[in-house]
């Protein structure tokens, strides 16, 4: 499913001269639910009281769909549709909007709280098993709800809101129910500023690169530097990454995004001394799309910054989205010179099988390991296998998020070579990190 952007028909639609049913399911398609709510919007005209409507979304319908073949698939939603309509009283409606998307109209539905519970119902009712030929397949599925208060409010409007709910809910695992609030209404117009704003900045270049050291545990030496993105907007002051990142993957701006943080940070360490890598993230998104070792590629060339010192970092969960192509593009990337680090190591939704079958240079320990090493035996134990595994896969290793001084003596003990994290250096610009190698004492 994607992030909601409305479905191009207008609140003023008219189902005459349309047909109205899904020819798979025999509901009502999405013509039958746009006539459905604009007569009951101009019904409540006078007196506009409350109604519910709400959108539902089959999770993982296309593996199951892959899994058992499109015929298996089509009867699963003829099954679907026949619960769905079993499940509405005689005021209600439920209509096929899209490939494995549902809409309802709740006429009689007057608070969130019962929207809520009718939607959670319906998704009890999918979630029963299917039979498929000799086969049994289960579903769950995904709800978002919202409410119509005032004339204003249109079919279109109620249903992006409705989409925007879902969009929510799919964020927050499966079988999960949203209802559209005023507080989300806010959320999403701040998202949709930050975007705005981001577009710009992007555009003008106002994002920045800054550097994070890395370290060699044993001598604290300087191996290496992290990039990191870093804005302030005019207006909305300083975003967190953890807030604009999100977004400009969501919203298609992270390969500007990322080509020019790649531009800034290599411009600026082609004037460390030669001997300092520097590590850059790949997004999830890049690793599905075929040009981003020659957009790499042009990068290095036009900075003129030598592809051996750099050090492509991506995630387990980049990984696994689509690995035939995330294995392609480190192919392409290491026959450039330049080494790949996994990211984020132990939290992500890879597999072990997946380091045999993808050459990697380094792994990166997650944060969430090394946080809790001190006390925690767990953590400590996973460290352990963690750097055993890597000793006898010829990869080097580096902990992040290293804050005391305690936990990295713990690391030593245990044999870990590299660390990253405040106790060796907070982010700082290229200026700020250019003036720190300066002043690094001659054994450094």
């Amino acid at each position: 499913m994607k992030a909601p952007l409305g479905h191009g028909l207008t609140a003023g639609f008219s189902g005459e001269g349309m047909s109205l049913t899904d020819p798979l399911t025999g509901l009502g398609n999405t013509h039958r639910f746009f006539d459905k709510v604009n007569r009951l919007i101009a019904d409540r005209a006078d007196d506009p009281a409350p109604f519910a409507i709400g959108v539902l979304d089959l999770d993982g319908f296309k593996p199951i769909n892959d899994l058992f073949g499109r015929t298996a698939g089509d009867e699963i939603l003829q099954q679907v549709a026949m619960r769905l309509r079993a499940a509405m009283d005689d005021h209600s409606t439920v209509t096929r909007i899209g490939a494995d998307e549902f809409a309802f109209l709740y006429p009689m539905v007057f608070s969130e709280e019962a929207a809520a519970d009718r939607a959670k119902m319906l998704i009890e009712i999918l979630s029963a098993p299917y039979d498929v030929g000799h086969r049994t397949a289960r579903l769950s599925a995904s709800a978002g709800c919202s409410l119509f208060y005032t004339e204003e409010e249109t079919t279109e409007l109620l249903l992006s809101k409705a989409e925007t709910a879902l969009y929510q809910a799919k964020r927050s695992g499966r079988g999960a129910v949203v209802v559209y609030t005023r507080e989300m209404e806010e959320a999403a117009k701040r998202v949709t500023r930050i975007e705005q704003a981001l577009r710009r900045a992007v555009a003008a270049g106002e994002v920045e690169a800054h550097f994070q050291p890395i370290v060699d545990l044993e001598t604290r030496r300087t191996v290496g530097f992290e990039t990191l993105a870093r804005w302030t907007d005019h207006d909305l002051g300083f975003i967190s990454p953890v807030t604009f990142i999100p977004i400009a993957e969501e919203r298609g701006i992270i390969g500007p995004l990322s080509q020019l943080l790649l531009r800034k940070a290599t411009e600026a360490a082609r004037d460390w001394p030669e001997d300092l890598f520097l590590s850059f993230n790949l997004s999830p998104s890049q690793l599905v799309d075929h040009n981003t070792g020659l957009q790499i590629l042009a990068i290095l060339e036009r900075t003129g910054f030598d592809p051996s010192r750099l050090e492509i970092e991506i995630t387990e969960t980049g990984l696994m989205s689509d690995p035939a192509s995330a294995e392609k593009i480190v192919e392409d990337l290491r026959r450039m010179g330049i080494r790949i680090s996994l990211d984020d190591f132990g939290t992500g939704q890879s597999s072990l099988g997946r380091l045999r079958d993808v050459k990697f240079d380094k792994l990166k320990i997650d944060r969430a390991f090394v946080s809790s090493i001190l006390n925690d035996r767990p953590s400590e134990h996973i460290i352990r296998a963690i750097l055993a595994m890597c000793e006898g896969l010829g990869m080097e290793v580096v902990a992040e998020g290293i804050e005391e001084e305690a936990q990295a003596e713990r690391l030593i003990q245990f044999g870990c070579t590299g660390g990253q994290g405040y106790l060796f250096g907070k982010p700082k610009n290229a200026e700020a990190t250019l003036g720190y190698l300066r002043s690094r004492p001659a054994t450094q």
